[in-house]
């Protein structure tokens, strides 16, 4: 009788696409990977630890599922994930719960691992960060019609908040081929949308010779039949070139969606995080992708509370939300995380006060995006379903302007239409409420 496996996975879709290759290793080693993870012998938690945050659910995961092994249901909990990484044997001397650590170098060795530690045995295992698979066959845990598709893994910007390039290690592209060649499986496997990521899209290729490659591995991709969307995440604002926007505003299977993570505005700031730019540039860059991708929807990621942030600075960074209106934004608290050089900085930012600057950012934000819903009302767009929603009495999902698990949703009406998850169809908007739009299903002729 093989032995079941299941694993919770955290944080960013990079992990995910981890989690989805060590799956398919232990499946094929004959083990039995089951959805409920309380009904397996063995408990993978793929962990994240960017931020304090994201560590703490980690551990609220784990401690959770160490509270069934007395009963008998869960026989081993194995850590893997960028927590395992960054923290090592700290895991297993802290956490009694715990049986093994995998380190993401290790994560080739998932399968004995997990044996080993079935088998009484209490250990960790590490390796070279880029020995960590970045090719191989996985198995698909996002819904049917939509994939990840990682391009690189690794980060070589030394942003001075961030820890992942001490835990994922130097970038490293995949190979074009390897790439073309997975996205071809999933469209056979009736993917129409792949979402591709990386710690940073925009660098792909400068570390296989010569210039960026990110505008024509698009074009390779866009080949490919059955693919509907290919969605941009991740995109750092130094390395969008023309080509790229040529490219994005050229391709039609390319959505009109670019997700560009700028964290602030202000030039003293952005120098204190080892970033570029200032207010000026930023607008203009905006400008610029605007004009040259007509209709475009631009996601960014903002951060307060950065160690110095005078209110002076917060407030330009107030303005350029106004002035840049944004469609889609996130804004979170600058978390103080050892071993990354903002963590020393003098002049912290109170929590209290992060807070409230975090509101405030999200405040001005809501007023852009319920000017945008405003200016959807009348429009008809393509949608591609999700599912139906019991409580609403009507279908759900997503316009190529909304990115999946990140962005909103599109409810809407079929005049008593069944309508099958993955299928792409026509919606007519007639009113939003909060970040979603409502609308009908548009009936062809």
């Amino acid at each position: 009788m093989s032995q079941k496996v299941g694993m919770i996975s955290l944080g960013c879709p990079k992990n995910q696409c981890d989690a989805e290759l060590m799956l398919h290793k232990l499946k094929s080693a004959g083990f039995e990977p089951v959805e409920d993870i309380a009904k397996a012998d063995c408990a993978i938690v793929n962990t994240c630890g960017f931020i304090e945050s994201a560590k703490s659910e980690s551990i609220e995961e784990i401690i959770e599922l160490g509270k069934l092994k007395p009963e008998g249901v869960i026989k081993a909990i194995v850590v893997t994930g960028c927590m395992a990484e960054r923290y090592r044997d700290e895991i297993l001397a802290d956490m009694p719960e715990v049986d093994a650590v995998c380190g993401i170098g290790a994560n080739a060795d998932i399968v004995d691992v997990c044996r080993s530690a079935l088998a009484g045995e209490r250990i960790s295992r590490y390796g070279k960060k880029e020995d960590m698979p970045l090719d191989g066959d996985r198995i698909q845990t996002t819904p049917s019609y939509y994939a990840y598709l990682r391009i690189a893994d690794g980060c070589d910007n030394k942003c001075s908040y961030c820890a992942i390039p001490g835990i994922r290690g130097g970038y490293r592209s995949r190979l074009p081929e390897k790439i073309v060649e997975e996205a071809m499986v999933l469209a056979g496997n009736g993917v129409k949308e792949l979402v591709l990521v990386a710690q940073d899209t925009t660098r792909y290729g400068e570390d296989l010779g010569g210039d960026y490659r990110l505008s024509h591995l698009l074009t390779d991709l866009c080949k490919i039949e059955g693919i509907e969307w290919i969605r941009l995440l991740y995109c750092y604002p130094d390395r969008v070139t023309d080509e790229l926007l040529d490219v994005i505003a050229n391709q039609p299977k390319v959505c009109k969606y670019m997700d560009i993570p700028l964290q602030h505005c202000n030039a003293d700031v952005l120098k204190a995080m080892n970033r570029k730019g200032d207010k000026d540039s930023l607008l203009a860059l905006v400008k610029k992708i605007r004009d040259k991708v007509p209709g475009i929807i631009l996601r960014t990621t903002l951060m307060v509370g950065f160690p110095g942030e005078t209110r002076k600075q917060f407030t330009e960074l107030c303005e350029f939300v106004r002035e840049a209106k944004f469609e889609r934004l996130g804004c979170f608290v600058w978390s103080a995380e050892e071993d990354t050089p903002a963590f020393d900085l003098p002049d912290r930012v109170s929590e209290k006060e992060g807070s409230r600057r975090q509101e405030i950012i999200m405040e001005e934000q809501s007023r852009c995006v319920d000017a945008w819903c405003e200016a959807m009302v009348g429009r008809e767009i393509p949608v591609l379903v999700e599912g139906y929603d019991r409580i609403a009495g009507c279908c759900y999902g997503r316009s190529a302007m909304d990115a999946p698990d990140i962005d909103g949703k599109i409810f809407f009406s079929t005049n008593g239409k069944k309508l099958t998850a993955g299928e792409i169809v026509t919606v007519g908007i007639g009113d939003s409420m909060d970040c979603d739009l409502i609308g009908s299903l548009v009936e062809e002729e």
